[in-house]
């Protein structure tokens, strides 16, 4: 067990009274409030009407915007929809549905979300504009439109049950659609993409038929044989090395936090050794009062307050204290 060596008090307190969307999930997630309680909704309302919100909510009214050149770029859409869907912004909330509608205008034949994207002949693709999917973006598209209350959608269960069935024993391989013809990442075709394993698994969590089913597990197993043999293993160049280990968000890529995130949620990494191992690398970074600071930030997002690593940052102490939750237990808040 990884112990909670600092005054909860004092951190909640902090959280509290942060921007309202930290506040939101703060009493949701770690004082487990009632989500109709007076506090939670007005936490809510602030969050939903707060400036920057209603920016990223306008943003993604040009969905899908620029054509995809890189997935790891921190302010492509499907990033910034996923962030708002973490943080609790759902399809009927103002602006977003017709975010959604346009969304669902590049439905595949497969189910998968199509984005407009590029792959040079040189790398096996066409070298023109085309709408397609890969499995390192549609799985975020769907989880998102998921969480956004989504979940029971036609178009977004045809679109899970699809990905899902792309699952082989070591978690889930480079995939892409016909559109972007030859295309595949740098490195053996039988390894596991450790990017589109990640972000497969959190897509399965939400889902009860498939949370506890094979794939996950096959999931949850390969990123944690990957934490244990990081110093010899890098399949696709995704290295948990020093970078890996800084503590950044929001979850836009493949580093330590977001995993430990994602393995929080299934039950067989939880008992994990290896799991608790990769925790206690998180929680030995905290302040001497148990905040928490980035250690890397995104550029696209250096006006939040996750975009500064001189300062404890709220929406990270959050994020690490969602997982310290799970391994440790309730957190009380003696107020």
């Amino acid at each position: 067990m990884i112990a909670m060596e600092t005054d909860n008090e004092n951190v909640m307190d902090w959280l509290l009274n942060s921007d309202p969307w930290i506040e939101y999930r703060t009493r949701i997630d770690l004082l487990e409030e009632p989500q109709d309680s007076k506090a939670v909704l007005s936490a809510r309302d602030r969050m939903t009407s707060h400036p920057d919100i209603r920016s990223l909510i306008k943003d993604l009214g040009n969905w899908p915007g620029a054509v995809l050149n890189s997935h790891k770029s921190a302010g492509q859409s499907y990033h910034k929809l996923s962030f708002l869907a973490d943080l609790g912004i759902k399809h009927d909330d103002t602006g977003v549905q017709s975010i959604i509608d346009r969304i669902f205008q590049h439905v595949s034949e497969e189910g998968p979300i199509q984005l407009p994207m590029r792959i040079s002949s040189h790398h096996g693709g066409s070298n023109r504009d085309v709408q397609a999917w890969a499995l390192c973006d549609a799985p975020t598209i769907v989880y998102s439109l998921a969480k956004m209350g989504l979940r029971s959608d036609e178009r977004v269960e045809k679109a899970v049950d699809f990905l899902v069935m792309l699952s082989r024993e070591n978690g889930y391989p480079c995939v892409v659609s016909k559109e972007l013809g030859r295309f595949r990442g740098p490195g053996k075709k039988e390894d596991p993409c450790p990017y589109a394993t990640l972000i497969m698994l959190k897509l399965m969590e939400l889902y009860p038929e498939y949370r506890d089913s094979n794939h996950a597990k096959a999931s949850a197993s390969a990123l944690l044989d990957l934490w244990e043999n990081s110093r010899t293993r890098h399949p696709y160049i995704f290295y948990m090395g020093t970078d890996f280990r800084k503590l950044k968000a929001p979850f836009i890529w493949y580093d330590i936090l977001h995993v430990a995130h994602v393995l929080s949620l299934n039950d067989h990494a939880l008992k994990d050794p290896r799991f608790h191992d990769m925790v206690k690398v998180i929680t030995g970074k905290a302040d001497d009062v148990g905040r928490f600071t980035p250690e890397s930030v995104w550029k696209a997002w250096d006006h939040w307050e996750i975009g500064g690593k001189k300062t404890p940052s709220p929406y990270l102490t959050m994020l690490v204290y969602r997982i310290k939750k799970k391994v440790c237990g309730p957190i009380t808040e003696n107020k």
